[in-house]
Parts: structure tokens; sequence; C-alpha cells
């Protein structure tokens, strides 16, 4: 479900100004050399990346984005923004995540409404994640909001936050949402064991946002806003379906899915190497992506079957059967959630029930 900067900025304004006693956080400008520094800010204010923070509308040269096909985190909405420092930009690659300068910093903030048929009212933001390029490499800071909603701060350790939302479905829900620590974020973002991000590639953000200043491509943004270089010519950019894009094939929209929740770990050059898994979109071989494979290690994780995707039975795949837990021992993606993506489970065993 996509926002527009606008409407999420007019939305979230009614719902905070209603309880707040002070005004909402504003910032003069990126702060480069808060960016840069060896010690994250105690505060996300610092850097200067929100002209309105409270309401996540963004300083000049911060740009929104979304993703085709987004991270599954216990149905937390998520606002994306990147910033690249003037006089640089970020390289386009076909496959790969765009090479971004250093100076350069991806945010996150994760959010909740109070009730989902109403999505846009009454939001709660919970966590900013920032993903900063230092001259060392790439590093994962988490701030978490107050309940105010004006100001985030610093939590290195992590932090559990109960979240209480009603669901589409009109079901009150209770989590224990987890704000990940260091190391957490180190083991996702992980590519040939140096920390990188994750969802900036092409075929992830080839497709139309709604702008400030009207719907564009993001790609064609980022090109015209000189955040992006060597875009190749044309319209053959690599692209993914929508999860529930009924007009592309069933596996294109769950290799898609499994590409994004849990390839960043499940391909050779990821901390799931060893399991010969790779779930990447791109991955040609039917047995590296779980087709008749047998797991390179048995134990509760395998729930006693006996192939990673057993074609035509998702109840006898581990790949489902991990999917649909919630034990700690057992689930994949291991972090990163505590409830079951019923819409994405329900994709994946759709996949494998038509697979011969």
């Amino acid at each position: 479900m996509q926002l527009s900067i606008l409407l999420w900025g007019r939305s979230l304004a009614v719902a905070i100004i209603a309880c707040l006693c002070s005004p909402p956080l504003l910032a003069d400008g990126v702060n480069d050399a808060a960016l840069m520094a060896k010690r994250p800010a105690r505060q996300l204010s610092a850097y200067g990346l929100f002209v309105d923070a409270s309401h996540q509308q963004p300083s000049d040269g911060v740009v929104p984005y979304d993703l085709q096909v987004p991270l599954f985190t216990d149905y937390a909405k998520k606002l994306r923004f990147v910033y690249v420092p003037p006089g640089t930009t970020a390289t386009y690659d076909d496959t790969e995540v765009f090479a971004f300068p250093v100076g350069s910093v991806l945010v996150k903030t994760f959010a909740y409404p109070a009730d989902f048929r109403a999505p846009d009212t009454a939001v709660r933001l919970i966590e900013t994640r920032l993903l900063i390029h230092q001259e060392s490499g790439w590093n994962a800071w988490a701030y978490v909001w107050n309940d105010e909603q004006t100001e985030a701060t610093l939590k290195m350790a992590g932090k559990v936050l109960p979240v209480e939302f009603t669901d589409r479905q009109g079901a009150a829900q209770s989590i224990n949402y987890i704000v990940p620590n260091k190391n957490q974020c180190k083991g996702c973002h992980s590519f040939n064991r140096e920390m990188t991000p994750i969802g900036p590639k092409a075929r992830y953000l080839n497709k139309d946002f709604s702008y400030a200043g009207g719907v564009a491509n993001q790609i064609d943004h980022w090109r015209d806003h000189a955040v992006l270089a060597g875009v190749p010519a044309g319209d053959k950019l690599p692209t993914t379906p929508a999860m529930g894009d009924v007009g592309a094939t069933i596996d294109r929209r769950a290799r898609a899915y499994l590409d994004i929740n849990c390839a960043h770990c499940h391909r050779l050059e990821g901390p799931g190497s060893t399991s010969g898994l790779f779930l990447t979109y791109g991955e040609n071989n039917k047995t590296a992506w779980g087709y008749l494979k047998r797991p390179v290690a048995a134990g509760r994780g395998s729930g006693g079957l006996a192939y990673d995707i057993a074609p035509g039975d998702a109840d006898a795949s581990i790949l489902h059967f991990r999917m649909a837990s919630t034990d700690p021992g057992i689930m994949m993606p291991e972090v990163g959630r505590t409830m079951v993506d019923k819409e994405g489970l329900a994709l994946i065993r759709d996949w494998i029930k038509q697979l011969k």
C-alpha cells in the first residue's frame, strides 16, 4: 500500500496535533558532519534528515521511495528515504544494490495505524532505522520514537515495544515489536561478510511513486534529481511484480516475495549460503531454489520433512513449514517478525501446490 508523502503529512498531522503539547521538531537541513561522525548521534533530529520529523516530511535532498515488494515486518507500515551528498550520485546496477557514495544514508521508518482499515489516520511512529555509508563501510542505527512522537532516541542494544492495532479484518492484535540490536542488523545486511543495504535494487525501484510534484517512475526520478547515475537508456529496466498483481504469473510473484524476504541470507554471498538454498529472483537452478532439494542439516527446523520444496504439496515442504511457524527455533526468517505473514504464506502455498 503506497502512501504519498503529502497524504502522510496531512493525515498524520491530524492524529498527532490532537495529542501533542509541544510543536513538531523542525530541522534546518541535512547535517553531513553528523552522518560521517564515528559515534552515532543520540537523537535522530541531529542528522537534519527531516523538515518535520513527526510528520516524516524530508529535508531538501532527502528523497522518498518505495519498494515494489516490501520486506515483511509484522505488518508495519514503512516510509523510506534516500540521501546522497551534494555533488555525488549512486551508481546503477542491473541486478544488485546500487553503489552508494560515502556519506549516503538510507532511512526507514516503521509505523502502525491504530486501525489498518483506516491506514492513514492515528498512525504511531515506532522506530526509524538509518543505514549510513561511512568511510569504514555501512553502519546501521535504530532510533525509537517517544510517546509524544516528537523525537527518536538511539537504541544500540535494541528494544521490545508493545504494539496494539486492529488488522484489516477488524481483529485486535497485540504484539511485542522487536527493535533490532546492532548484531541483528548485521545478520541480515550481510553480503560477502560486509554490511550492505538490501532493498534499493532496480527491480524493486522500477515503479511509480507519488511525489510532491506528481507521479513519476522512481528510477527516472532518481536519475533526473542527480541521485542515480548510469541508468541504461530505454525501457528495459528489470522489474518484479507486486505480490497482489494477478496479471503476473504466480511463479514470478512468489519468487519475488522469496527474493526480498529470504535471499539476503539465502544466496551464495549471504549468511545462509551453507544451506545450499539460494532464493534470489534470478536463480535458475531448480534444486538451488528448493525444488526436491533435501536439507543440508536435519533437525527441528525441518519438521521431519524431506524436501525444502515438495512440488504440489505445501504441507510436505520445509520452506512452507518454517514460514508458518513463530517458534524462534524453527521460523524463517529468523528475525524481523513475531507474526506469520498470512498473505505471503498463502502465496507461497499456492505456488508450491501448482509446481509439477
